[in-house]
C-alpha cells in the first residue's frame, strides 16, 4: 500500500551529487532520504575505471559509488530504491511522487537526477560500454593512449572532444552522418587544422565489435551509397546528444535551451526550496568533482532554508 513519508530534506537521484548532499544534510542531523531507482552512484556506477577523482588513483566506478553510499549512510542518510515520477510543491513543502505510489514530503528538495547520453542503439554498444565505448572524453580519453579512436557526431561536443582526444590517440576519426558539421565555425577550424583528425562523412555506425574484452573495430555504413566498411579502432566516443532528466518537475522550473535546470550560486532553482546539483544543472562540464561540489552547496543551502522556516514558526 502506498505511503506518505515526511523528511526534512528529500533528494531525488543517488549519483555523486545526491549522495554528497545526503552526507552533508544527514551530518547536520536533518532527517534525509535519497531516492534512487538503480544502484547508488548514478552514471558512475556503470563507469569502468575512474582515475580522475582526488584521492583515488584507480578505482572501479561501481566500487566508488558504493563507497559514496556507505559513507553517507554512516551519517544517517536513508537510501530508498524508488523511481520518482513527479516533483511538485504544496505550500512550504516539496514533494516527490514515486512510481510505487509512495510520496516523500520535505521542506527542501534536491534534484540530482543527472541525465542520459543519447545512445546509438546499435549492436555491441551496451556490450562494450566501459570496454571501449564511452560518452565522456575527459573521463576516459587517457585510457586510450596511442590508439586509433572514433568519435561519432557533428556538433560542438563531438568536434571539441575529438580535438581533446588528440592529446591521447594516435589518430582520431570523426564519423558524421552528414557532409558538413553543425559545430561552431571556430571549433570546426581547429579540428580541420589538426593533422591527427580525419573526417568520415555521410556515415553512421552499424555495429561496434570487439574480442569480448574490448572494442577493436566498427562497421560503418555510407548513408548515400549504402556501402559498408570496417574501421579499426580501440575506442569509440559517442556524442550525438545528452538529455538532462529535468522533466519530472511539475512546476515551470527555469531551464536553458538544452533543458538543463538553471540555479543561482546556492544551487537553488527558480522554485524556492528546490535545489539542483550535478548533470541536471546547467554548467560547463559534467564531472564527479563538479557534482559533489554542487551537492555540498545544495545541502548547506537547504539546511539554511529549513533554519529560516523554523525561525518563522518560532516568532
Amino acid at each position: 500500500m502506498a505511503e506518505e513519508k515526511r523528511y526534512d530534506i528529500v533528494i531525488v537521484g543517488g549519483g555523486p551529487g545526491g549522495l554528497c548532499a545526503g552526507l552533508y544534510a544527514a551530518r547536520a542531523t536533518r532527517k534525509t532520504v535519497c531516492l534512487e531507482k538503480y544502484l547508488p552512484g548514478g552514471q558512475i556506477a556503470i563507469t569502468g575505471d575512474v582515475e580522475d577523482y582526488l584521492g583515488f588513483e584507480h578505482i572501479q566506478g561501481a566500487e566508488l559509488g558504493m563507497k559514496f553510499a556507505e559513507h553517507a549512510k554512516k551519517f544517517g542518510l536513508e537510501i530508498e530504491m524508488e523511481e520518482v515520477v513527479e516533483v511538485y510543491c504544496e505550500g512550504d513543502d516539496r514533494l516527490a511522487r514515486c512510481a510505487s505510489g509512495n510520496i516523500y514530503r520535505g521542506k527542501a528538495l534536491i534534484l540530482s537526477t543527472g541525465g542520459s547520453p543519447v545512445y546509438l542503439n546499435v549492436p555491441g554498444e551496451k556490450e562494450y560500454s566501459g570496454k571501449g565505448v564511452s560518452y565522456c572524453a575527459i573521463c576516459d580519453g587517457a585510457f586510450f593512449k596511442e590508439q586509433v579512436i572514433a568519435v561519432v557526431g557533428g556538433g560542438d561536443a563531438a568536434v571539441e572532444e575529438g580535438s581533446f582526444l588528440t592529446r591521447f590517440g594516435s589518430r582520431i576519426y570523426i564519423v558524421h552522418r552528414r557532409d558538413k558539421l553543425r559545430a561552431q565555425k571556430i571549433i570546426q577550424k581547429r579540428a580541420f587544422d589538426n593533422p591527427k583528425i580525419e573526417f568520415i562523412w555521410d556515415s553512421v555506425v552499424e555495429s561496434i565489435n570487439g574480442d569480448g574484452k574490448r572494442v577493436n573495430h566498427l562497421v560503418l555504413k555510407n548513408v548515400k551509397t549504402a556501402k559498408t566498411s570496417r574501421l579499426e579502432v580501440g575506442a569509440v566516443f559517442v556524442y550525438i546528444g545528452f538529455r538532462p532528466n529535468s522533466d519530472i518537475v511539475r512546476e515551470n522550473i527555469e531551464r536553458d535551451e538544452g533543458g538543463y535546470v538553471l540555479t543561482d550560486s546556492k544551487m537553488e532553482t527558480s522554485i524556492p526550496g528546490i535545489f539542483a546539483c550535478g548533470d541536471v544543472r546547467a554548467q560547463l562540464v559534467r564531472q564527479v568533482t563538479n557534482a559533489v561540489g554542487d551537492g555540498t552547496t545544495a545541502a548547506v543551502a537547504a539546511e539554511k532554508r529549513l533554519e529560516g522556516l523554523e525561525d518563522k514558526l518560532a516568532q
